[in-house]
């Protein structure tokens, strides 16, 4: 059996378009940065989302290396046990490739709410965040509205269309994250898997990478 998604949001067409008119304001913008005639932008662009269910294991036995004329790879024992999971979720800047992240033992409201505190926190008052997201409970949730309500004017949301998570350029640096990071990794403990997640974007952060959007992009109006 092979599985498809069918389009069940009936407005599947008109919220695609927005989020790549999104994606095309900020190839404008990123342009205008690049060129100077931009000192920074009135509104910034975050792509979120979040990543549940990370699970901790750690090995029951040590990691044999590979020896010369002995072992001709890395090997591990197929055992391991479960220490618990964490969620993990984050915002890409999509003008300069930084990474905003919380990692929590869920992704309710309160830890929604917690991540644009951080972000509240790390741009100018004056300027304008605008959030592509998902449909999650948490983004619309009595909670999360209360919480916006205190910062008028200060965030923008833009949903994507339900079964459009390919539509969210954030996934693409979870994908990368779940190859090079968490693939294959084994820690003594939870809070280990909390440090390195946080080790890994502190190090992203350091050196940033814009990640482009292309994708029909080239098909729309911006007007």
């Amino acid at each position: 059996i092979r599985y498809y998604v069918e389009r069940r949001d009936p407005e599947f067409e008109r919220k695609m378009i927005e989020v790549l008119h999104v994606y095309k304001e900020v190839e404008i913008v990123n342009a205008g940065l690049l060129e100077g005639t931009l000192k920074e932008p009135a509104v910034v662009t975050i792509s979120y989302d979040e990543k549940p269910g990370i699970q901790a294991l750690a090995p029951t036995a040590p990691d044999r290396p590979p020896k010369p004329n002995k072992f001709a790879s890395h090997l591990r024992d197929y055992e391991y046990k479960r220490l618990g999971t964490v969620s993990f979720l984050a915002g890409l800047d999509l003008h300069t490739g930084r990474v905003t992240e919380i990692v929590s033992d869920h992704h309710a409201s309160v830890d929604f709410i917690a991540l644009l505190g951080k972000l509240d926190e790390a741009y100018p008052p004056q300027t304008r965040i605008r959030l592509l997201l998902d449909n999650h409970s948490a983004h619309i949730s009595k909670e999360t509205q209360g919480w916006l309500n205190l910062h008028p004017q200060r965030f923008e949301f833009v949903f994507t269309p339900k079964h459009g998570s390919w539509l969210n350029i954030v996934e693409t640096m979870f994908s990368k994250m779940a190859r090079s990071m968490l693939r294959g990794i084994r820690v003594a403990t939870k809070q280990e898997l909390i440090d390195r997640i946080h080790l890994y974007f502190a190090e992203i952060n350091a050196d940033p990478v814009i990640f482009h959007w292309k994708y029909k992009t080239d098909e729309i109006s911006i007007v």
